[in-house]
C-alpha cells in the first residue's frame, strides 16, 4: 500500500471516529477526552478498566460506545455470588437429540460490560482471563471463538468501599488502559440536571459506524508509521521505570507494546500520519496506572505521579 493510499484510509477513518465521538459527546457531557482514551483502547484492540466512585457515567459510556458503533453488548452485574459459568456458558442435556447442548453465555458478544467487577470472587474474576487474553473461551474441553471486535469494559469500584475482591495482577494485566470519569465541571452538570434522561437518549442512539467498518479503522491504526526515534523514546521510558528507585516494579514488554499500540490509535484518532512523543505521552497514564508501582520510601505513589515523573525526566529525541 501506498502512501498516498494510507493518507486516504487515515483521513476516513478521522471523520468515522469524530462522527463517534460528537455522538458519544451528547451523552457523556464534558468528558470528550475519556471518550477519546476509552475508543483509542478499543481501536487497539485492548480492554478498557473504568475505576470511580458510583454515579459517574461508567455504564453509561459503554452502552454509548456498543450503540454508536453498532456492536452487540451484554452486561454482566458481578456479584459475590457470580460463578464463571454464569459468564461463559453451560452445556445442558438434551432428551430429544440424546446430546448435549451448549448454551453460550453473556461473554459471547462484541462488547462486554463486567459491571463492578470486582465483587465478584477471584475464581469468578479469573473467568475473563482466557477471553481478554487470547479471544476465545474453553468450556468442558472445547475451544469456541468470540465475535470480532471483541471488547471488555470493566467497571470497579474503589478497593475501599465494602464487598470488593481486589483484581489480581495478572488480570488488571489484561487491561490495556485504565481510566477515571470523574465529577463532571459545572456546566455539563447544569445539562445534565436540566436536560433529558441519558436513558432515554440511548434508546434513541443509532449506530454511527458499524462493525465492518471498525475493523477497517482497527487495521488502518496497525498501519500508522512508528520512527526508529520514537521507537528510542518508548524504550527510554522503559528502561527508566525499571532502574531508577522511585518505582518498584518496571514496566513489562507487554506494557511497552500496549503504549505503542495505544499511540498508534490515537495517532489516527487525531490525523496523524506517524506516531509522535506527544501521542505516547497522551496514552501513557492510562496505560501504565495500573502497571507501574511507586516506591512510597521516595515519595513517588501515586500514578499520576509516576506517570508525570516519567514524561518529565526522558528527554525526548
Amino acid at each position: 500500500m501506498t502512501v498516498a493510499e494510507q493518507e486516504i484510509i487515515g483521513n476516513n477513518a478521522q471523520k468515522q471516529l469524530a462522527r463517534v465521538i460528537e455522538a458519544a459527546n451528547s451523552i457523556i457531557l464534558g468528558k470528550e477526552d475519556v471518550i477519546k482514551l476509552a475508543l483509542t483502547c478499543l481501536i487497539a484492540r485492548g480492554h478498557l478498566l473504568i475505576e470511580d466512585i458510583p454515579g459517574v457515567g461508567k455504564t453509561t459510556l459503554a452502552h454509548v460506545l456498543a450503540n454508536s458503533l453498532g456492536l452487540s453488548f451484554h452486561r454482566i452485574q458481578f456479584t459475590s455470588d457470580l460463578l464463571p459459568a454464569d459468564i461463559l456458558g453451560v452445556s445442558v442435556f438434551n432428551r430429544d437429540s440424546g446430546q448435549f447442548t451448549f448454551l453460550p453465555g453473556p461473554i459471547f458478544s462484541q462488547v462486554l460490560l463486567a459491571d463492578e467487577v470486582n465483587r465478584a470472587t477471584p475464581r469468578t474474576q479469573s473467568a475473563l482471563l482466557e477471553a481478554m487474553a487470547e479471544n476465545q473461551v474453553t468450556v468442558e474441553g472445547e475451544t469456541r471463538p468470540l465475535p470480532q471486535p471483541f471488547f471488555v469494559i470493566a467497571t470497579q469500584n474503589p478497593s475501599n468501599q465494602i464487598g470488593t475482591y481486589p483484581l489480581p495482577e495478572s488480570q488488571l494485566d489484561r487491561f490495556m488502559m485504565r481510566i477515571r470519569l470523574g465529577y463532571p465541571d459545572t456546566r455539563a452538570e447544569r445539562e445534565l440536571l436540566k436536560g433529558r434522561s441519558r436513558r432515554e437518549l440511548l434508546q434513541e442512539m443509532r449506530p454511527v459506524i458499524n462493525p465492518e467498518q471498525l475493523l477497517q479503522i482497527q487495521q488502518a491504526a496497525d498501519g500508522i508509521h512508528v520512527a526508529d526515534a520514537l521507537l528510542d523514546y518508548l524504550q527510554d521510558l522503559l528502561e527508566f521505570s525499571r532502574v531508577n528507585p522511585d518505582f518498584n516494579t518496571g514496566l513489562s514488554p507487554r506494557a511497552g507494546l500496549a503504549v505503542l499500540n495505544c499511540a498508534r490509535a490515537w495517532a489516527l484518532l487525531h490525523g496523524h500520519q506517524h506516531v509522535l512523543p506527544e501521542d505516547v505521552q497522551a496514552v501513557l497514564p492510562s496505560v501504565i496506572s495500573h502497571r507501574l508501582y511507586g516506591n512510597e520510601q521516595t515519595g513517588t505513589s501515586s500514578t499520576t505521579d509516576l506517570a508525570a515523573s516519567l514524561i518529565k525526566r526522558i528527554p525526548i529525541p
